[in-house]
């Protein structure tokens, strides 16, 4: 990796750790602030990589419990919608969140109006909107935000609806080997393994 797209992922880290910026606005930021808007860009494994490093240097003595804490909202929101097959993703379920950090969770429904019915059951008031799919397609999202008692603050939730049939290819390893994304038995097993 070249000096340039080096600098440009350590700004781009820090813009994730202290500002809860996602990678592509990240890494787009940080190359205008180092006046480098035409560079290459970092791939989000070498982001990955840089992010992990920040939060060792800066964030080492809060930021397990800060995960630790997303991740219980996670389960607790994967647990209230289990008839959709959640998964978690993202940075919350790959380590790298934060306090600032956004919960990702991914459905596989039957039928995508269903999530939603469940959420307006459970009087949960939500945003939906569309996005980017982990293959590219557009799918729908249903955010809104959820308190966790132990940052005791609020923390966005984002569910993404897919079809019943994109589960068979989102559990292939990533380019490094590791799950993209785990169902809440993964994820418990994680809060095992990290209790205090």
């Amino acid at each position: 990796m070249d000096a340039t797209t080096s600098e440009i992922a350590t700004t781009a880290a820090r813009l994730v750790v202290e500002e809860g910026l996602e990678y592509g606005p990240a890494k787009r930021r940080a190359a205008a602030q180092l006046g480098l808007g035409r560079a290459q860009l970092p791939n989000n494994d070498v982001l990955e990589d840089a992010v992990r490093e920040y939060i060792d240097l800066f964030c080492g003595d809060t930021q397990p419990a800060e995960l630790r804490a997303l991740r219980q909202l996670a389960l607790m929101w994967m647990e209230r919608m289990v008839a959709f097959r959640p998964h978690l993703c993202g940075a919350v379920w790959q380590g790298t969140a934060t306090r600032l950090s956004d919960i990702s969770i991914q459905m596989f429904c039957d039928d995508s109006k269903s999530a939603e019915i469940a959420l307006i059951d459970k009087r949960v008031p939500y945003q939906p909107a569309t996005v980017t799919g982990f293959r590219g397609e557009a799918v729908e999202a249903l955010s809104f935000a959820s308190h966790s008692a132990e940052l005791d603050e609020m923390v966005g939730v984002h569910l993404m609806v897919y079809d019943l049939d994109d589960l068979r290819g989102a559990l292939k390893p990533d380019g490094k080997g590791r799950t993209p994304r785990g169902d809440i038995a993964a994820v418990r097993r994680l809060l095992q393994d990290t209790a205090p």
